[in-house]
């Protein structure tokens, strides 16, 4: 038996070498920045060149219609335009360049209505209340030195520590008996509790000043929900949101009764996330069901919790419509967002007003900072 010939193995290729990304060069960035500032400025262009579309006196709805065929039509084409452009460039030139043909007019816009409201503000900040004259810090140094701007710091603080906490918490407990509930009892429990989301601040505001209305003894019976049990256990009738510091409490009920909700459904699309494996582990090592939250469900979702805590505190920094509904900022009520539209519309004081908005701006950035790197941690680990 003759054993077969042993073929020689030949030696595999050498692995082709990686290529190495190669910097654009200025040229690139150049057709980038002019491919996204094309669109935004022929538009600005043509519409102080098309003297039709100002004209008063010219047909309302024949200026739409052509504003609308033109511009549709004219943006297209110059989309399409620059398509075929940016096709004529070299390879790698053309990768470079063609995100910025459709994205970057956006970017372009959106970044000059974020970015020069805040540069206006903040310059308008260090000028007096008419925007005429310099006076540097005075406006700062006002703001935090005389007693109504103090209150309405003061309240604004207590709100992002009061309001985030509640709305939070009350939001993960229903999220976490609702997943407990059997899937029709669930759907309706969770419409109930999120439908609050679908009432403006405002709406809202009306809406609770049926809870703390107060009449006078003497004018007609209590149509505020309070006050008609109250005096139905024998006591005086009270002006609710006069009663300091409660009335800031008040105020902040409506916007927990607002956030939770949202904080809910969050919270318990997060918690039908976390395996069955984990909760099944824990409770055959004996684990009782609090335990079995506050060691597995809590620590797997306390990401999403961050996420919804941050955004909830976002939108308390910026609250100013529930207080101007309800109380105007009387009674110590004020809060920094309702005490700069006031300062804007009001007393027409656009220094102290726009030193107030800076200040607001400072105390979200940070905020925003975190939320910003949470999500480039999370998805560094997928």
């Amino acid at each position: 038996m003759t054993t077969p010939p042993v073929l020689e193995q030949e030696n595999p290729p050498p692995p082709a070498p990686i290529a190495q990304p190669q910097e654009d060069g200025f040229g690139v960035w150049i057709l980038r920045v002019l491919s996204a500032l094309v669109v935004p400025i022929v538009v600005i262009v043509f519409f102080f060149a098309f003297g039709f579309l100002k004209d008063e006196n010219a047909n309302k709805a024949v200026q739409v219609l052509v504003a609308v065929v033109v511009g549709i039509g004219g943006v297209w084409a110059m989309y399409w335009g620059m398509d075929r452009l940016v096709a004529m460039l070299p390879n790698r030139a053309e990768a470079s360049v063609r995100p910025f043909v459709f994205v970057g007019p956006a970017l372009a816009i959106l970044s000059f209505y974020l970015v020069y409201p805040a540069v206006n503000t903040t310059i308008i900040s260090f000028k007096d209340a008419r925007s005429a004259n310099w006076v540097g810090f005075d406006n700062y140094a006002r703001v935090f030195t005389e007693s109504e701007y103090l209150i309405s710091m003061r309240n604004s603080v207590i709100w992002v520590l009061v309001v985030p906490f509640f709305a939070v918490a009350i939001g993960l407990a229903f999220a976490t008996m609702a997943d407990k509930m059997s899937s029709r009892a669930e759907s309706v429990s969770k419409s109930l509790i999120f439908l609050p989301m679908a009432i403006s601040f405002v709406g809202a505001s009306v809406v609770w000043t049926f809870v703390y209305a107060f009449r006078p003894e003497g004018f007609g019976e209590q149509i505020g929900i309070l006050n008609a049990i109250w005096t139905n256990l024998g006591n005086d009738p009270i002006f609710w949101l006069s009663q300091q510091p409660w009335n800031n409490l008040m105020l902040m009920v409506i916007l927990v009764w607002l956030q939770t909700g949202f904080s809910m459904v969050i919270l318990s699309s997060a918690i039908k996330g976390v395996p069955d494996v984990l909760l099944e582990a824990a409770r055959i090592d004996g684990a009782t069901e609090w335990y079995a939250f506050w060691k597995v469900v809590f620590p797997s979702i306390f990401s999403t919790v961050v996420v919804v805590w941050t955004t909830v505190l976002i939108t308390v920094w910026k609250v100013f419509d529930i207080v101007w509904v309800m109380t105007g900022g009387q009674n110590g009520t004020q809060v920094v967002a309702q005490q700069m539209v006031q300062e804007f519309f009001s007393n027409r004081n656009n220094g102290v007003g726009a030193a107030l908005a800076v200040l607001l701006f400072i105390a979200v950035v940070p905020i925003l900072i975190l939320n910003v790197r949470r999500f480039q941690a999370e998805e560094a680990v997928r």
